[in-house]
């Protein structure tokens, strides 16, 4: 078996015409995130969007159950894709999980019925992000290859200090402001609560033959709006790793993210670190210039990662996961969002053609 080349989807896109795109571009696999958003007039969120609040979630989403997981494959394998991993579970789901509040246990009890949904679904990863403040405090800017809007961070521009409203994490309502704000936490705390919720997860993840794969944090700050961040430098992965050892226990490999973060060793080493110990669920392929507290996200092209040596790290390795690409920048035409895609899932294709040729 050979890497896999899939591709991202949000739920408002999980329709016939972003399958097709998909196929056309030569994806064979999905990751789709499930856990949708909606602001004050109805309109989508996802996380890709700069606001401070995405808007509300809804706990116990009727997708999570067994019946509408199975509808879903059965819809992306009309035009021959295959769902590959969800990526994140609901903030009005799992909030108390996250701040060690008094509905964690009740709640963990949910996320292990939705793990086992998902793995008699036949669908081998979940993705998730065990963070407070979520991804934040991102800019858009014309910053990639000739004038290409992309997402970059600039932590001199944002109040990285600013605090979290109570009934909000990861930038999403799941209960009505009190007019106080989240209490502080210290790294141990917030690594005790993710310890607390992978004991109890991965015996199920396991059960079910799902990969419970961690995100790095984006932007991989040490703090952020007056919270710990978990994985912020490369060797956390590792920490992660050892906190609860477990078949189940992977990574949601996030080049990008890695290659943002202050580190005392080249992105190379730490892959070789992780591939080795076969840790890798699946790659978000994607390139940067720079590192927090400033960097910009640009075309995987142009960045300061050789990809070329990652694909080669990968199969050399005996990674037979997925990839996708992640944050493409915008192209000027008429559909900047499939274009930048296109491109990204263009170099990708070749390159896997590459490989499979011998050229490298």
């Amino acid at each position: 078996m050979e890497m896999k080349l899939g591709i991202g989807l949000y739920r408002h896109m999980l329709k016939p015409e972003y399958f097709q795109f998909a196929k056309q571009c030569g994806c064979t696999h999905l990751i789709v995130h499930l856990a949708t958003y909606y602001d004050s007039d109805s309109n989508v969120v996802t996380a890709t969007d700069s606001k401070t609040n995405y808007g509300n979630s809804y706990a116990k989403d009727p997708i999570w159950e067994l019946d509408n997981l199975l509808a879903l494959k059965r819809e992306a394998a009309e035009y021959g894709l295959e769902i590959y991993g969800i990526e994140n579970f609901s903030p009005a789901d799992w909030y108390d999980v996250l701040l060690a509040g008094p509905k964690r246990d009740e709640q963990i009890e949910y996320l292990k019925k939705v793990i086992d949904n998902v793995g008699k679904a036949g669908i081998p990863a979940f993705g998730y992000n065990f963070s407070l403040a979520g991804v934040w405090g991102h800019q858009k800017k014309h910053a990639a290859r000739g004038g290409a809007v992309s997402t970059c961070f600039d932590a001199s521009l944002v109040d990285v200090d600013a605090p979290i409203p109570n009934g909000q994490v990861w930038n999403m309502t799941y209960a009505p402001w009190d007019g106080g704000y989240m209490p502080s936490v210290t790294y141990e705390e917030i690594w005790d609560r993710l310890k607390y919720f992978l004991e109890r997860v991965l015996p199920a993840a396991e059960e079910g033959g799902v990969e419970l794969a961690l995100h790095p944090d984006d932007p991989p700050m040490p703090s952020l709006r007056g919270t710990p961040r978990v994985v912020y430098r490369p060797e956390l992965y590792q920490k992660l790793i050892d906190l609860v050892p477990s078949s189940a226990n992977k990574l949601e490999l996030c080049l990008g993210s890695l290659q943002e973060m202050q580190s005392d060793r080249p992105i190379y080493d730490y892959l070789d670190q992780y591939i080795a110990q076969d840790k890798i669920s699946y790659v978000h392929f994607r390139n940067v210039k720079g590192k927090v507290p400033c960097y910009d996200e640009v075309f995987v092209d142009e960045g300061d990662i050789d990809m070329f040596r990652v694909l080669k790290q990968l199969r050399d390795g005996g990674f037979q996961g997925v990839l996708i690409p992640d944050h493409t920048p915008l192209v000027t035409c008429g559909a900047p969002w499939h274009a930048g895609m296109a491109f990204a899932l263009g170099y990708m294709r070749a390159a896997f053609q590459m490989m499979e040729k011998g050229i490298f």
